[in-house]
């Protein structure tokens, strides 16, 4: 298969959406990352999707749509939160788990009885899903488990001659897959921070539970509703490690263990602590939309097979930090390490 270079043209756009309605694979830009997308009312395009990503099948998909108008087209309850929420957010990098319709094929729920749905926050991909017709099914366009992609070369050196086009819409402007809160229990539950912050839905919701996937790992037989739940994601092949504590105390801790085949992750405001140990800044710890926007092409920088091991440093706080946090304890696999010393 020859994967075509597309970009954001009107008559590259009509090819993207007949290439969608014809079944095939189309890699599509976001404001979070690219996505994977194909049409999702069609069981055999989405077996497509996880063919070409290696994806486990029991991982559900999200559909995006291009107003939010479409919502009751395949939900089944929408509850005025939704409604709020749609509001409030979309377009936008928040999805939304919501009673499926049977429209729907199991392939794309992961065989659940409710489906995410987002409308993007990308004015090009919105245009592909009204010109297509169909909902479009994506999860992030990167082989299953490794960084996800948040510009057209990534995808291109992940899905190159197994997917039939890549739009290239430029950089992904917020760099991690959206919020995900699911909106058919008692309470609203987050299941994924995104670039909505938790802070703004509890401001709309009164009350949000954060759910254990988010801060810790859960078991490997358990039945999740969402992308990004279950499995180690976000990782290169390099074993990373958390380096938690202050910029001095992290450095001194990281320099007395630094070998050859290391390398540091770390704030631009760091990059002097870490001279002689193959730093890499993925934004500044001041301004943390640039660590959310530069976190995975910087992961994938450092996924040369040079690198054997990353130290990295996790910011703090709310907002888009708490899922660029999330995206590095999870490509950690949870590994994280204090180096303030004992008192």
């Amino acid at each position: 298969m020859t994967t075509q270079l597309l970009t954001t043209s009107e008559r590259d756009l009509e090819r993207a959406a007949a290439i969608i309605r014809s079944g095939g694979l189309v890699a599509i830009p976001t404001e979070t990352v690219y996505g994977l997308g194909a049409n999702g009312l069609d069981p055999e395009a989405v077996k497509k999707i996880f063919l070409a990503k290696g994806r486990p099948q029991d991982n559900p998909l999200i559909l995006h749509i291009h107003d939010a108008s479409q919502l009751s087209d395949f939900c089944r309850e929408l509850p005025e939160t939704a409604l709020l929420l749609a509001r409030s957010f979309w377009p936008g990098p928040l999805t939304m788990i919501l009673p499926v319709r049977d429209c729907v094929p199991k392939t794309t729920t992961a065989g659940l009885d409710t489906v995410g749905v987002r409308c993007p926050d990308n004015e090009a991909t919105r245009t592909i899903i009204r010109l297509a017709g169909v909902p479009i099914a994506a999860p992030s366009a990167n082989t299953s488990g490794k960084p996800s992609t948040t510009t057209a070369a990534h995808v291109l050196h992940d899905m190159d001659g197994k997917i039939d086009a890549i739009v290239d819409g430029g950089p992904c402007r917020v760099g991690v897959e959206s919020t995900i809160v699911d909106l058919t229990g008692p309470v609203p539950r987050l299941l994924r921070p995104g670039g909505s912050g938790p802070e703004r839905l509890r401001e709309l919701l009164g009350e949000l539970v954060i759910d254990r996937a988010v801060t810790g790992e859960i078991a490997a037989d358990a039945v999740v509703r969402a992308p990004g739940m279950k499995y180690k994601h976000y990782a290169p092949a390099a074993e990373v490690l958390i380096v938690e504590g202050s910029a001095e105390a992290a450095a001194r801790w990281v320099r007395e263990r630094f070998e050859p085949g290391d390398a540091v992750l770390c704030f631009a405001e760091e990059l002097p602590l870490y001279e002689g140990c193959n730093p890499r800044a993925y934004g500044l710890e001041a301004d943390p939309a640039t660590l959310s926007a530069g976190l995975f092409a910087a992961l994938r920088a450092l996924d040369d097979g040079s690198v054997k091991r990353i130290f990295a440093r996790c910011p703090t706080g709310g907002g888009v930090s708490v899922a660029t946090r999330n995206r590095l304890r999870k490509s950690a696999g949870f590994r994280t390490v204090n180096a303030e010393p004992d008192p």
